[in-house]
């Protein structure tokens, strides 16, 4: 892989993860993680990305948070350092599967409390309610596929894409 792609890649990921309302530091980390897997310290990151040590804290914290990379002690080292967890995917998609069935419960209990809204009112808080049901059911069956590595799931649409030959 030549540095413009591996920049490009890395430059990428801090678009979509931005797009998705995240820092877009974290998403160009992330993208250094899944290309390399780490251990990196704070320094190598914030060399590798050319950030401050304070936006790698910040970035790092963040995804660690987030089930993305973990914190790993190196031997005869005093600072940390951190790598890419071993089921990253499936671990933002477990965050967001609960977190749906937890606004799902708290639409459902709040709309107890909503008897003055009249019908229409009710009805489309209980369509939210649904929509968060439905989402977290999606996310289960993404987890499932995720973790089940005998299905032989094609990673993307593209024929002509290295990775569709996996």
């Amino acid at each position: 892989m030549t540095q413009d792609a591996e920049t490009d890649f890395i430059e990428g990921m801090g678009l979509i993860l931005q797009s998705d309302g995240m820092p877009r530091i974290a998403g160009r980390l992330m993208g250094l993680f899944v290309l390399h897997g780490g251990p990196f310290s704070f320094t190598d990151l914030a060399d590798r990305l050319a950030v401050s040590r304070g936006s790698v804290s910040t970035n790092t914290r963040l995804l660690e948070d987030l089930g993305v990379i973990e914190r790993v002690a190196m031997k005869g080292e005093r600072q940390d350092f951190f790598r890419l967890a071993a089921d990253p995917y499936a671990e933002i998609v477990e965050r967001k599967r609960v977190r749906s069935l937890r606004a799902q419960e708290s639409i459902r209990r709040n709309a107890e409390t909503l008897d003055d809204i009249g019908p229409d009112g009710l009805k489309r808080v209980g369509e939210l309610a649904d929509f968060f049901g439905v989402l977290a059911t999606a996310t289960e069956r993404a987890l499932d596929d995720l973790r089940d590595g005998d299905k032989a799931m094609p990673r993307t649409g593209r024929t002509d894409s290295p990775m569709a030959a996996e």
